[in-house]
């Protein structure tokens, strides 16, 4: 249901109509487990076969990967739920037959180490994607104060670059890092760090008519100007913020919130939106319900909180340039994510963790729809010319091909 989920189930469902075998090697869904899908409870092991979009099929290994209660909310038992994860895919990735190459994704780091030790027993080169800088991200927001932890982290995050045999990275700013942290004996080392920006499926996510079935369910007052926020509330997102902007506005009939997640801070949310009757905080929808999620949007929000100081792009951010919906982003403003938001000129960028200014901000813009026009034009605009799917999957594709036997 993550982003990261639906970003590399697009990798592979675009490799696999390329004429790419590929085999997903994850666990069973963690969200919702109330709620999880009856074939999926009370095991441990199971491949499925997924189709494609074009008759292909994915094949997708589960192993049970959930070891420590309460692992998703307390920070610590969730660094030692991702080495258990680490260890459990270990295992079970020997058992496949041995492919071309590997791509694990970053956070969780430890993916890097089985990577690495698939590498050893098979020979099989591996990609390490880098979504967050683990563990800077966690020490920024004060989550990982362990000088002992630290430094472990520290020492694995460079293991697996230096062992990785290509990183990618999704802007300028995080390359520069990852090659900051890599050996400078060598020239060739360096290289192997390339910027890959992640994608966005522009077919599936285009602009539509507000009113939907996410709407309708939810019953959505669309008569309203509607600001939205949709996905993880988590540590670095301070969300409280968009809580705080409400209670701001609460004299402002004509403005409604919708708040769109879970994660470790939605319990914390739920407290502070009893008494504010213009927000409404809805469960998170899965990845077909998203688009409508931003359709029903007039305006939509990212927030980072001051202490992310690595320069991360949500992806949230090119899914609502593909809706053609305006942005308001409450972020570190020295990042990569406010110049890609300027220079697509799709949106506001201001300083993080200020609850008037960015009332301020969605007042102004709810009362000027020409500048929300315009901003939704050019949004999609560079969706479409910089950030499709297919031309950034061929990136992919080249890359493998240089390491793969």
């Amino acid at each position: 249901i993550g982003a990261a989920s639906h970003l590399f189930f697009e990798l592979a469902e675009s490799l696999v109509d390329a004429g790419v075998q590929v085999t997903v090697l994850t666990g069973f869904p963690r969200y919702n487990l109330r709620r999880r899908p009856p074939e999926y409870r009370h095991k441990w092991f199971m491949t499925e076969r997924v189709p494609t979009k074009s008759n292909g099929t994915i094949s997708v290994v589960r192993v049970g990967c959930t070891s420590i209660p309460f692992s998703r909310t307390i920070p610590f038992l969730r660094g030692l739920d991702h080495l258990w994860t680490a260890k459990v895919f270990l295992l079970r990735a020997l058992a496949l037959p041995r492919h071309d190459c590997t791509i694990i994704y970053s956070p969780p780091l430890t993916l890097g180490i089985t990577a690495r030790w698939l590498k050893l027993f098979k020979r099989t080169p591996f990609i390490v994607n880098v979504q967050d800088l683990f563990p800077q991200n966690a020490i920024d927001l004060g989550v990982l104060k362990n000088k002992i932890l630290i430094r472990l982290f520290q020492r694995m995050e460079r293991y697996v670059y230096r062992h990785a045999d290509l990183i990618t990275v999704h802007s300028d700013a995080n390359k520069a890092h990852v090659q900051g942290l890599l050996p400078t004996d060598t020239g060739t080392v360096r290289t192997k760090v390339h910027t890959v920006p992640n994608w966005v499926d522009i077919e599936a996510i285009r602009p539509e008519p507000k009113r939907n079935a996410f709407t309708k369910r939810y019953n959505i007052p669309i008569n309203k100007y509607i600001v939205s926020f949709a996905g993880v509330l988590g540590y670095s997102q301070g969300t409280q913020i968009i809580v705080e902007a409400a209670q701001l506005l609460h004299n402002e009939q004509d403005i409604h919130f919708i708040i769109v997640g879970e994660g470790p801070d939605r319990p914390h949310l739920e407290k502070l939106t009893v008494n504010s009757p213009n927000v409404s905080l809805l469960p998170l929808q899965p990845q077909e319900t998203y688009p409508q999620v931003l359709a029903a949007s007039d305006l939509c929000l990212v927030t980072l909180k001051a202490s992310v100081k690595t320069p991360v792009v949500p992806s949230k951010i090119l899914s609502i340039m593909a809706a053609g919906r305006p942005i308001i982003a409450s972020m570190p403003l020295n990042g990569d994510a406010p110049k890609l938001i300027k220079h697509a000129k799709a949106g506001v960028v201001l300083k993080p963790e200020r609850a008037d200014l960015l009332a301020q901000a969605i007042l102004g813009l709810s009362k000027n729809p020409e500048l929300c026009k315009k901003y939704s034009e050019n949004g999609r605009a560079y969706a479409e010319k910089n950030l499709s799917r297919e031309s950034i999957v061929k990136m992919y594709l080249a890359l493998f091909k240089t390491i793969s036997p």
